[in-house]
């Protein structure tokens, strides 16, 4: 696959597994068995992948790996898991809620670091929709994947409440030492495949 685009069957495999992931931790606790010689090749090589859940359209848990740490098919079984019970913003996910929830899986390109001189030059250079964008000021960190741009359109706002995600202050990204990395993200939802 390296970093293209995923088969149908692939991303069937995919939602496939982050569902039994899904329903194997919020009703055992435990991770899905998963026997390494039955997942697809290009799905044992390593890539950034987020698992966003929703429920009735609104964000119920979401986490990834913005860089790629371990192979796909693994990476989307810790990041369903971790979406499910250990995101932050929410209470873990009920069995009686698993019905009602969606889930979208988005596989990213490799982060790269995006250069610019000042504030508006960096204003410049995002591209709503189509970037996801990692803000990084010291230690602290966060990203937002493209699809929050349908949330927050406007550039400086979505750069505000990113450097509020981080733990920052809100006019953090306009810090000279702010560093910023876009990536993009191929996202599939399940019945979209």
């Amino acid at each position: 696959m390296r970093q293209g685009k995923p088969t149908a069957e692939q991303r069937k495999f995919l939602l496939d597994l982050a569902r039994r992931t899904l329903s194997e931790v919020v009703n055992y606790k435990r991770f899905p068995k998963v026997d390494a010689a039955e997942v697809p090749q290009e799905l044992r090589e390593s890539r950034g992948c987020f698992v966003t859940l929703t429920e009735e359209g609104r964000l119920r848990g979401c986490i990834g790996d913005i860089f790629p740490r371990r192979p796909l098919f693994q990476a989307v079984v810790y990041s369903a898991a971790a979406a499910a019970v250990a995101d932050q913003r929410f209470l873990p996910v009920r069995p009686d809620e698993l019905d009602q929830i969606e889930i979208e899986i988005s596989l990213l390109s490799l982060p790269t670091p995006l250069e610019f001189k000042s504030p508006e030059e960096l204003l410049d250079k995002l591209r709503p929709g189509i970037d996801g964008v990692v803000m990084r000021v010291g230690p602290k960190q966060a990203t937002y994947l493209p699809q929050v741009w349908e949330q927050i359109p406007d550039k400086e706002e979505f750069l505000r409440q990113l450097a509020e995600k981080a733990g920052l202050e809100r006019s953090q990204w306009r810090n000279p030492k702010a560093r910023i990395l876009l990536y993009q993200a191929e996202a599939f939802q399940e019945n979209s495949h």
